[in-house]
């Protein structure tokens, strides 16, 4: 009888440069990019939190040291704040790292691909099925994204990858996921292909930054040859996979933005402004005064004609 397994892991691969943000992030994490009031990283752990899971792995590089700090106890804040009685800051400041949460730190010495990051956090997965979640992707669902992933993970037992429906002229940007239908939101996936050019992309299912991997995938990813620049990648050991277990595809229900691009980060953060709990609807408003502005500005240089 096969014993069935819960999701209880999760893998942060956080040792990028973040080269498209510079100069912000020349000394400062990309993961650490604030949107509204809360870093990217915290995003993303929030909602592993939120699916369940409570050990969260960090592969780190150099200089990501204030991702460390921001999960760990800051005892002179909290000093600071207790001497003026500011209660719900402390509270605030608890709610990042929960008592029940745990956070572990491996480092990734070489940037040798997203392949290369998930290797480094296998002695700590432990044999052990574990999400995966990319920082630069901030998606938003009810449920979170993860949750509706753990779920499924409970009932089919197998690695699921997270898929959006893409324009075709952009699959060159993405991971390319080939397979059949099993249901309208699941697909059984039958072959991966990175970044394909538009006229030779098998459909416009692309990989999002979410994942819940089997065990199985790090002798996969170590047996692959490597790519382009050196570089060891993900997707090429889920490939390897298919020939021994199945992997679906999952169109998750809920928004995706791409943080790691100025655009989305904006965007996110625009999004993210307007729902927020205490300054959503004066920010709402100043929007729409805002987007009122070209429309003046035209009536106005009609009447001067």
């Amino acid at each position: 009888m096969m014993v069935r397994k819960n999701v209880q892991k999760a893998v942060f691969p956080v040792a990028g440069l973040g080269t498209r943000f510079l100069p912000a992030t020349k000394a400062s994490p990309k993961e650490m990019l604030a949107v509204v009031d809360k870093p990217l990283i915290q995003y993303a752990v929030e909602e592993a939190y939120a699916a369940g899971i409570r050990e969260m792995i960090f592969v780190t590089g150099r200089h990501k040291r204030a991702i460390e700090d921001h999960f760990d106890t800051a005892y002179e804040l909290e000093a600071e704040l207790s001497a003026v009685g500011n209660d719900a800051l402390i509270a605030l400041l608890h709610s990042i790292k929960p008592d029940d949460m745990d956070c572990v730190y491996v480092r990734q010495p070489r940037a040798l691909g997203l392949g290369h990051a998930v290797l480094c956090a296998e002695r700590v997965v432990r044999g052990e099925p574990f999400a995966l979640l990319l920082a630069d992707d901030l998606m938003l669902g009810e449920p979170p994204i993860m949750r509706q992933m753990t779920d499924l993970f409970a009932e089919h037992q197998c690695s699921i990858l997270a898929v959006q429906e893409v324009p075709k002229d952009q699959t060159r940007r993405y991971g390319i996921v080939k397979g059949k239908a099993v249901s309208s939101d699941l697909v059984n996936v039958e072959g991966l292909i990175e970044k394909p050019h538009p006229s030779v992309a098998p459909s416009n299912l692309a990989i999002a930054g979410r994942y819940i991997l089997t065990p199985a995938v790090f002798d996969m990813i170590r047996e692959q040859p490597r790519g382009s620049g050196g570089e060891i990648q993900l997707t090429d050991g889920i490939s390897a996979m298919l020939a021994t277990e199945q992997v679906l595809a999952y169109r998750y229900h809920g928004e995706r933005y791409d943080c790691g691009s100025k655009l989305g980060l904006m965007q996110a953060s625009v999004v993210l402004a307007e729902i927020h709990p205490e300054l959503g609807g004066e920010f709402s408003a100043w929007l729409r005064e805002r987007q009122k502005i070209p429309e003046l500005r035209d009536r106005r240089d009609r009447e001067l004609v």
